[in-house]
């Protein structure tokens, strides 16, 4: 029996069985292990489990020793050497005008190498560019070009639903990610919401497409027509997720089934017809059926128009109110040719006059006293006149 444990080494990295030995070790310990690139630390992902001989992988390698505190002493001066490295590189690029860009500069456990990781559409010419970091380094130089979802796995950040990426935080490695994932979950094909932070498709697409393939196994297509209870019915959409289906008929009516009441061909609960809430569609056939109702509706508010146009109002007595006699009112009999009646002469001052109120007799004009041109009022004197 041998006893194998997995270790990675970085945060989402890969993981890779190592033989454990006689060591006891646990979940997130430190350890140095011997690969081909030389030696590095490592970090147990879960204890180690014991299997056969002729189970056990090609090439197996055995751990060398628990990390102590001189090596994570060490393996912390190189990352803080790694931001100098970085920031000299850079430098360099700029200064040589080498289109590529510098993701991330890694020191070996044991300082024996430097290895800078960038990202480029084509090949780059670098070998200037190593004999320069060469020369400054003292120690070997390895250049590496990776691709841009290797990219984000190092550099990290969030993506479009607010979390970590799926790369950086747990996958340890890249499925292929292809658009059909999208058609078959209903996605809108918009590059903006499916792509990620690396400009490829995101990779949560994969997560749920093998249920999306496996519900949508006996669901109708969109646009397709179909009978239900006798009659023929266009399919307009389908809820994966509920098995629900949404059908129209020829006169425009709405209902939606269940797959399984499309299977039985019999409606387990009566159809319910859809109201959507808010703007609603309609079709021509809607609208052709709602022009006759709106046009009685008219005509009925036209007519009720008409018929109290046409009753009578009922006109109400008006009251007669007492005359006010007023100086500027009067005028003389003299200009009317009436009489005054003797009863009103007695009553009225020497200087004024009434009009009688004879049914043969018009009513006076009033007309208001004229002034002369001077501006002065008439004397009690010219009254009378």
């Amino acid at each position: 029996m041998i006893r194998i444990v997995p270790l990675k080494f970085q945060q989402a990295g890969r993981q890779y069985d190592f033989d454990a030995t006689t060591l006891e070790l646990k979940a997130g310990d430190k350890v140095v292990v011997e690969t081909d690139r030389g030696r590095a630390m490592a970090m147990v992902v879960v204890a180690p489990r014991e299997i056969e001989e002729s189970d056990a992988p090609e090439g197996l390698k055995s751990i060398l020793r628990v990390a102590t505190e001189e090596d994570l002493a060490l393996a912390e001066t190189n990352s803080a050497r790694e931001t100098d490295a970085y920031k000299y590189c850079q430098e360099r690029i700029k200064s040589r005008q080498l289109d590529m860009k510098l993701v991330r500069a890694e020191y070996a456990f044991d300082g024996s190498k430097i290895i800078f990781f960038f990202t480029a559409d084509g090949r780059i010419d670098f070998r200037e560019l190593v004999k320069d970091l060469a020369h400054h380094f003292h120690t070997r130089i390895e250049m590496r070009q990776i691709g841009v979802r290797d990219e984000a796995k190092m550099v990290g950040g969030l993506g479009i639903c607010g979390r970590e990426l799926c790369c950086s935080s747990f996958l340890t490695q890249f499925n292929p990610v292809s658009v059909k994932m999208a058609k078959e979950q209903g996605l809108a094909l918009n590059p903006t919401k499916i792509s990620g932070q690396c400009g490829r498709l995101l990779c949560c697409l994969g997560y749920e497409f093998e249920t999306y393939s496996a519900l949508k196994k006996g669901l109708p297509k969109c646009g397709k027509k179909i009978s239900w209870q006798d009659r023929e019915h266009l399919v307009t959409s389908i809820d994966i997720l509920r098995q629900q289906i949404s059908l129209r008929d020829q006169e425009g009516n709405n209902c939606c089934i269940t797959l399984k009441e499309l299977q039985s061909g019999q409606a387990e609960q009566p159809a319910t017809e859809e109201q959507p809430a808010g703007e609603t569609h309609t079709s021509r056939l809607n609208r052709r059926k709602q022009e006759p109702r709106k046009q009685e509706s008219r005509k009925q508010e036209s007519r009720k128009q008409e018929s109290r146009k046409q009753e009578p109002r009922k006109q109400e007595p008006r009251k007669q109110e007492p005359r006010k006699e007023t100086d500027r009112s009067q005028k003389s009999p003299e200009r009317t040719g009436a009489q005054p009646n003797k009863l009103e002469e007695e009553k009225s001052p020497p200087g004024q006059q009434t009009a009688g109120e004879g049914k043969g007799q018009k009513k006076p004009r009033r007309r208001g006293r004229r002034r002369p041109r001077g501006g002065r009022k008439p004397g009690p004197s010219k009254q009378g006149e």
